[in-house]
């Protein structure tokens, strides 16, 4: 693990330190749990990396999509159990938007930075720009019917919605799976031809040790969400920040601080087919996978089910942030204005949640 990493694993008994400390406010032991929780994301993808190297390279890039972005998966349970339904929709809007807009912008701005112009693949581009579009059209949806339908409260019609919803989004997620590693894996290929490098350099670590650090990283990041997820209500209040800006934002860059770091890496050495492939594949992975497990795990967990009904807010933030990520990504070539363009629109959602008082349905 890189040294400018290693040291935040200190965290975590700052963390539990701090946690049964008592008097200690609660934003401290947030932002320790946070910092903690960094560490623990980049070793889950350093695992999954190398177990990769030998379950070849499909199989591999399952792993490494799936793993990369179990942090963000684990926070959103803990919350989800802990009774903060709109916490759990805001981090998945979030973390799609942190991995659309933020990990690529600067991604594109670090690499254009190095690289005057950067090339990628513009037809797995416009398949993730699709995909995108119907993570959209998917999360929408229900949010209408909810409104619309049942806007005091939850009615058995919608359950039986976001149910099929879940379901469905679930099954396409699979065929893309099929799509993009079985039957076209070629639309995906880079343009250069060696994005499959930059996850093999370095130190190459035994079978035993890479699970035993997956299982052991799987096993902090639970234990540290649980304190993370336990205070954020406090550090909301303290803050004056509501429980859907601390999901959309802080949750959300937390829990994608692996891969959001992976794209960035990868760009500054001009490999911007897997750049993109990290930072959109994950954001169709959370739209299309995470979200509707956390539908179906609710049902077990939570104090009540999930119900996919956002804010207006939120439905509109996603929908800006897709279109201008779909026109800026879709041609197949970056600079790094094209990621300051990016970094902007993320910056004024941001914003409009932070100043927002009051988001109602």
């Amino acid at each position: 693990m890189k040294p400018t990493v290693h040291w935040l694993f200190a965290f975590i008994p700052i963390t539990v330190i701090l946690e049964h400390i008592g008097k200690v406010p609660p934003p401290v032991i947030f932002f320790s749990a946070a910092l903690a929780i960094v560490p623990i994301a980049v070793l889950i993808v350093q695992s999954t990396e190398q177990i990769a190297m030998r379950t070849g390279h499909a199989v591999g890039g399952l792993l490494n999509a799936t793993f990369g972005n179990a942090p963000e998966l684990i926070i959103a349970l803990v919350a989800l159990k802990a009774g903060y339904p709109d916490m759990v929709r805001a981090s998945i809007i979030g973390a799609i938007l942190a991995n659309l807009l933020l990990a690529l912008g600067i991604a594109f701005f670090v690499g254009g930075i190095r690289y005057r112009d950067q090339k990628y693949n513009p037809v797995a581009a416009r398949i993730y720009s699709s995909m995108m579009l119907l993570a959209v059209a998917s999360l929408a949806v229900p949010s209408a019917f909810s409104r619309h339908f049942a806007p005091e409260g939850t009615i058995w019609q919608e359950e039986l919605l976001n149910l099929g919803i879940a379901g469905l989004l679930l099954l396409t997620y699979g065929l893309y799976l099929v799509f993009s590693l079985k039957t076209h894996p070629g639309a995906f290929a880079s343009v250069e031809g060696s994005a499959g490098e930059a996850h093999h350099d370095g130190e190459r670590w035994s079978m035993l040790r890479a699970t035993l650090s997956l299982a052991g990283a799987s096993v902090l990041a639970a234990w540290m969400s649980e304190i993370l997820v336990g205070v954020a209500q406090g550090t909301g209040k303290a803050l004056g920040m509501s429980q859907i800006f601390i999901g959309i934002v802080f949750l959300a860059i937390i829990g994608g601080a692996a891969e959001s770091g992976s794209a960035i890496a990868v760009a500054r050495k001009d490999k911007m087919d897997l750049s993109v492939g990290i930072a959109v594949g994950s954001s169709i992975q959370i739209a299309l996978f995470v979200a509707p497990v956390l539908v179906f795990a609710s049902y077990f967990i939570g104090p009540r089910p999930l119900e996919l009904s956002f804010t207006r807010a939120e439905v509109g933030a996603l929908l800006i942030g897709v279109l201008v990520g779909t026109i800026v990504c879709g041609d197949g070539q970056s600079n790094w204005f094209r990621g300051v363009q990016l970094l902007t629109v993320y910056s004024i959602i941001a914003a409009m949640f932070y100043f927002a008082p009051e988001l109602n349905q």
